[in-house]
């Protein structure tokens, strides 16, 4: 008799891509049910101009619309529960996100909100979302977050200061509509900590436990995409094929980390931002190695695609000398593109290690690392990186 095997899933949104694609916003806000969106989004996206060329195509396609753009770095409890007074005050019905992981995952708390009631933080773990929510379109403005597609949204608490996460398929977004020229106004140093979080969610996503075969095409991917495009996107911010590159990788590592996962880097990671108030971008790319290192002691073999996604001769390498391989360049990129070497370059000290590890293993992203996480291996792998 057969015997059953592993049953695969693979879940995202309508996705819309290519140069130009903002235009596309109003019809797919009107098609996810809309006629009255709010329009969520932060000062610098705002100065980009991007807002005003996405109500003009919202208004086009014949919605009200009303802004909102108190969202700062690492969205916060209090901020989510200050745009829902708005959604709901304004009678809105759709919410359309144009702007970075903040403003989408604050897009998505509030749409929870509006759906639910209570406070954001009541939601916090995996399917806590009971009732529907409203229809969701969101316009990403930086090559790294993959939150246009994911099934997550990340909060802060700011009375524990630790990020909490609401998981779950009724937060994945309706469309996704991502339209490289928004790339294009990004300062250098958010091109870079974007891209590296997008090229931590590939690698990340490849050798999780929840990886399938549906997530490691998408995820090796982006990985090439990454390194392929990131440093002609800082030597010429206007160049577009270089843009459409870090946009497409960004996209595929969205799609496999909704899918496959993540692990210990993000995991700890959301522990400092949460602390410290640290770029997320930024710590993912100064925990990464480290990590690697950690999980490639005892799962060598997973990266030896990484290794040859990034272009290195792995034919005759042994999996371990692969992974050392991957280390090494993922530690050449940081250098090249001005990452602080170490946690402590970001307000990081010793006495705060064992505060982030024991919030780390509640994170929800700890459960997929390949390798299993002690609070002990936590602190080592903060010391490595401090």
């Amino acid at each position: 008799m057969a015997t059953r095997g592993k049953l695969e899933k693979f879940l995202i949104p309508e996705t819309i891509f290519g140069v130009g694609s903002l235009a596309e916003v109003g019809d797919a806000a009107r098609r996810a049910g809309g006629s009255r969106a709010l329009l969520v989004t932060d000062p610098g996206v705002l100065a980009a101009g991007w807002v005003e060329r996405a109500l003009s195509h919202l208004r086009a396609a014949g919605l009200a619309c009303e802004v909102w753009s108190g969202v700062t770095p690492n969205p916060k409890d209090h901020e989510v529960g200050a745009g829902f007074d708005v959604y709901t005050e304004r009678g809105c019905d759709v919410v359309v996100a144009v702007g970075g992981g903040s403003p989408i995952d604050a897009a998505k708390a509030i749409s929870v909100l509006s759906g639910n009631g209570g406070h954001i933080l009541d939601y916090e773990g995996i399917d806590t979302v009971g009732k529907p929510i409203p229809p969701m379109v969101m316009v990403p403005s930086t090559g790294g977050s993959g939150a246009d597609v994911s099934q997550f949204c990340v909060i802060t608490d700011t009375a524990r200061r630790v990020k909490c996460t609401i998981a779950g398929r009724a937060l994945v977004p309706d469309i996704s509509v991502t339209d490289p020229s928004l790339l294009t106004t990004m300062p250098p140093e958010l091109t870079a900590h974007t891209a590296l979080d997008a090229l931590s969610h590939g690698i990340e996503a490849y050798v999780s436990r929840a990886a399938s075969f549906l997530s490691d095409g998408h995820a090796l991917s982006a990985i090439r995409g990454v390194l392929d495009h990131l440093l002609p996107s800082l030597d010429d911010p206007s160049d577009l094929r270089a843009r459409v590159g870090i946009a497409r990788a960004s996209l595929q590592a969205g799609i496999a980390f909704t899918n496959a996962l993540l692990g210990a880097t993000h995991a700890i990671a959301h522990q400092v931002g949460g602390y410290l108030e640290v770029p997320h971008g930024l710590l993912n790319a100064i925990l990464l190695p480290h990590v690697m290192r950690f999980n490639a002691v005892t799962h060598p073999e997973r990266f030896t695609g990484v290794a040859a996604a990034m272009g290195v001769e792995t034919e005759r390498l042994t999996p371990p000398e692969a992974a050392e391989a991957a280390i090494a360049i993922v530690q050449r990129l940081r250098e090249k593109v001005g990452i602080p070497s170490g946690l402590a370059r970001v307000g990081v000290r010793r006495e705060h290690l064992p505060r982030f590890a024991e919030s780390a293993l509640q994170d929800a992203y700890i459960t997929t690392n390949p390798r299993a996480v002690s609070r002990e291996d936590v602190e080592q792998i903060c010391l490595a990186a401090l």
